[in-house]
């Protein structure tokens, strides 16, 4: 079996870059990214321009002002740049498709068995180089056995430690003499190196294999991804190197600066594995027909789709998805492009359910001169399986509907969806409540399950309900034998009841305030059956009201 082999790639100008790409104006002026951290603005990327100036990231907005007055300057957008960085890992993909990112500005790549494609680690590299010099890019690479070896040598290599002093080793000037050290540059005080140092040989950055402790041993400490606090206590017991770090005892090591700084280092050295996670690539369903010559017609469109739905369906059978929306896309012979979107009510991979949809919405498209392309693509999936376990006896009768097919529901509010839209169809589900208005809640139907069972109130309810509306009859508990409501006088031939509720305790509904309330069911004499309640006024006064009618 091969040795592990790793390539880390480092950008280190990957804010600013990805920039100037798009500026193409600014590339012969100092140019820098400003990250706001709260209490002031600091430098985050700079351009080479802005490194040739004395600028360094970290540094204070108001300083870099004051050394370069020139210096343009853009507020960072972190989304933006870990987006680039995902697309730098795509680029990745053609070393080894083992690629993972290390934010906020590098990769790192499982080379195992693939660098004799290229011609050896050299010519790797060389390739490296090449790509990311026809991008714009700046970067520096290192391949080692270890992932945290390989880190070391792309941001490390050829720098020795004998210029990262923290200011307080026993060596250096004292705090009165520092004046004059104005032009000490700051990662000789124990700072991140400036990017715009001359990179070195390839050779220095490929770690050969099984030489993993040599070629970390003159590295700085820093290479070790620790902590600033960590660094800066080592530094100051005298220990700047790796080498020097590796030869001290690891007891006394993890008592005085933690497990971290052990970690770190067998990391480093491949004592304690650190595998490399690649990104999981996202699931993609379009499939595309490109046209000898444009057409215009929907016989000629509908055609087309009914050639691009299998492969897309079968691509969704395999992965074991649905499709929850389509979007279709004409694209013109004048370069212009239309989109259609449909949505379904449950996901399915099913060309028979899709096809209907489709052909509703063709009318939509603008021919113009003739569709030379379409493109039909399932943006929004989700997982679809074919059979679902229940425990429950009640529920055979949903898995033996679910396993025949019958779809003819959810069919029928795709269709309805695809001209109202979704988002319009509604269906009632119980709720836990005994309150009459809270006893359903409304819910999209394309997003919810039908109600398996309702719970069955303690007395009938109203066919219709609508907010309470005040009746004149006397202020007693009993059934009126003569009412008017609406403008209209009843007189009562039935009543039924009475079934008390009271209001949720916990709850503060201001059409519960008037307290306990006494239901009635009255039929009138002509033949109309309400609702009737006597709110027997706890913080409001008493009185009768009518809030349904039963069919």
């Amino acid at each position: 079996m091969p040795n592990r082999r790793i390539l880390s790639l480092w950008f280190p100008r990957l804010g600013a870059e990805r920039l100037l790409r798009m500026e193409r104006g600014l590339l012969d002026a100092p140019f820098a990214v400003v990250r706001d951290t709260g209490q002031m603005q600091v430098l985050s990327s700079l351009s080479a321009a802005a490194s040739a100036e004395g600028l360094f990231a970290g540094q204070p907005l108001r300083d870099a002002r004051a050394m370069c007055p020139e210096l343009l300057t853009r507020l960072q957008n972190a989304q933006a740049e870990a987006a680039f960085l995902t697309v730098l890992r795509r680029w990745a993909g053609k070393f080894s498709p083992w690629v993972g990112e290390e934010p906020p500005s590098g990769l790192v790549i499982d080379l195992t068995g693939c660098a004799h494609l290229f011609g050896g680690e050299e010519a790797l590299l060389a390739q490296v180089e090449s790509d990311c010099a026809d991008l714009g890019l700046s970067v520096q690479a290192g391949i080692a056995d270890t992932v945290g070896a390989a880190w070391a040598l792309a941001r490390y290599a050829g720098q020795g430690a004998e210029g990262m002093r923290s200011g307080d080793a026993v060596d250096q000037e004292a705090r009165a003499t520092r004046s004059r050290a104005a032009k000490r540059r700051h990662w000789e005080r124990g700072g991140q190196p400036p990017a715009n140092i001359a990179p070195p040989a390839r050779a220095e950055r490929i770690a050969r294999p099984g030489h993993t402790r040599s070629a970390l041993a003159d590295l700085p400490i820093a290479a070790l991804r620790l902590s600033e606090a960590a660094r800066s206590q080592l530094t100051r017991l005298g220990i700047r190197r790796i080498g020097d770090l590796a030869g001290t005892p690891r007891a006394a090591l993890a008592r005085r600066f933690g497990q971290d700084v052990v970690r770190r280092l067998d990391q480093a050295l491949g004592v304690e594995p650190e595998p490399v996670s690649p990104a999981r690539p996202p699931l993609h369903f379009a499939v595309r027909l490109t046209l000898p010559d444009p057409i215009g017609l929907e016989e000629d469109v509908m055609a087309a789709v009914d050639r691009l739905l299998p492969p897309l369906c079968a691509r969704l059978r395999e992965k074991g998805r649905g499709a929850r929306r389509i979007r279709l896309q004409a694209y013109r012979s004048d370069q212009t492009m239309q989109a259609l979107d449909i949505g379904l009510a449950r996901p399915s991979h099913d060309p028979d359910r899709l096809r209907p949809l489709l052909s509703l919405k063709i009318g939509d498209l603008e021919a113009g001169f003739g569709f030379d392309m379409l493109r039909l693509e399932a943006h929004v999936t989700e997982p679809l399986h074919p059979r679902q376990h229940r425990g429950h006896i009640e529920a055979a009768g949903a898995v033996r509907a679910q396993l025949s097919g019958d779809t003819a529901l959810d069919d029928l509010i795709g269709r309805l969806g695809a001209r109202i839209g979704l988002e319009a169809i509604t269906r009632l589900h119980p709720a836990s409540s005994h309150i009459p208005e809270k006893t359903a809640t409304v819910l999209a139907a394309a997003w919810s399950e039908p109600a398996a069972d309702w719970p069955a109130p303690a007395a009938l309810r109203p066919l219709r309900l609508w907010p309470p509306e005040p009746v004149m009859a006397p202020e007693a508990p009993n059934p009126p034998a003569e009412f008017r409501w609406r403008g209209r006088t009843h007189i009562t031939r039935i009543a039924s009841g009475p079934e008390r509720i009271a209001p949720e305790w916990w709850l503060d509904d201001p059409q519960w305030r008037s307290g306990l309330r006494d239901y009635w069911r009255l039929t009138t004499e002509a033949g109309e059956t309400l609702w009737l309640y006597f709110a027997h006024g706890a913080l409001m006064s008493a009185g009768w009201f009518c809030q349904g009618r039963f069919a």
